[in-house]
């Protein structure tokens, strides 16, 4: 999974990084949830939405839609299988979910090489788009008891980063592939230790420069900042939070902080729930305490 950013080498340092990894592990130690259905929005394998039909008493009534927008730098070896515990806890709560796969960068690199790049340009970018175009057809159809007008999106890392930017395609440049003439029909945003501000995250070479290689290296960041950061796309009229761990050193509070700063620039709250003592990882994983706030987070936001 995605490097941990430490700052320096010293006993709180390390003891941060054996933190990090026992959450990390605990995390992507439950089995995985095998969805009720899964749809193509697309020819390539990686093109695929996974439905989880609402579970628990409630299951007669329309339930909020939950789209879950994997993280793992945008990067291959990462899918969306990681998170279908998360879909699967989620969907215990009473929620229906989609769990959204898209085409990331590189390929799994061999034993003690270098991380594979991060994201596809424009691919990445193509497959939210159309899949978050597609979604409403296809939830129909494999979740009817889903109601599709309280739909929440819901990202961790870099997928955090896919929903903000999902929910802010009609921001983009008139010239941009993904623009979008009227907001996404999303309720709302809840974004997980997202990757918020890629101008910050490529300063502070979070993931290893995940965010730089995403747009396709140095030579391209800037120039393609405006159609894919975040954090240049504000206010977006989507109500959003995000949840970050304070210690988190994969992707470091400052990364969401910089968001809500600009969001509050431009004229919009967003919301910053900051939890003690949890890094990157328990934001997804259904044994920590911190995934039920998170599924809190989503609910005050659909239901």
């Amino acid at each position: 999974m995605p490097d941990a950013a430490v700052p320096r080498d010293d006993e709180g340092s390390r003891a941060a990084v054996v933190r990090d990894a026992a959450e990390e592990a605990s995390a992507l130690s439950h089995p995985a949830v095998e969805p009720d259905s899964t749809a193509a929005y697309g020819d390539h394998p990686d093109q695929v939405i996974d439905f989880y039909a609402p579970r628990g008493p409630a299951t007669s009534t329309p339930a909020p839609l939950v789209v879950v927008l994997h993280g793992g730098a945008w990067r291959a070896p990462h899918d969306r299988r990681h998170v279908t515990p998360f879909a699967g806890f989620l969907a215990r709560r009473g929620f229906a979910v989609a769990n959204v796969e898209y085409r990331r960068g590189g390929a799994a690199p061999a034993q003690g090489g270098p991380a594979s790049a991060a994201g596809r340009w424009p691919d990445t970018f193509d497959d939210v788009a159309a899949a978050l175009d597609a979604l409403l057809r296809l939830a129909r159809e494999a979740l009817p008891l889903a109601d599709l007008r309280r739909a929440v999106a819901v990202g961790h890392s870099a997928g955090g980063h896919l929903a903000l930017w999902a929910a802010a395609r009609h921001l983009l440049p008139a010239d941009a592939p993904w623009y979008t003439e009227r907001p996404a029909p999303l309720r709302g945003v809840v974004a997980l230790a997202p990757v918020a501000d890629l101008g910050l995250a490529g300063k502070l070479d979070v993931c290893s420069g995940a965010a730089i290689q995403l747009l396709g290296g140095p030579d391209r960041f800037e120039e393609r900042r405006p159609y894919a950061d975040p954090a240049l796309l504000l206010p977006t009229g989507i109500a959003t939070t995000l949840v970050q761990g304070r210690d988190d050193i994969v992707v470091p509070q400052a990364v969401a902080e910089s968001y809500a700063d600009a969001a509050a620039k431009a004229g919009e709250v967003v919301g910053l729930t900051l939890l003690e003592g949890v890094g990157h990882f328990p934001l997804i994983d259904p044994a920590a305490d911190a995934c039920a706030v998170v599924a809190e987070e989503i609910a005050q936001l659909a239901w």
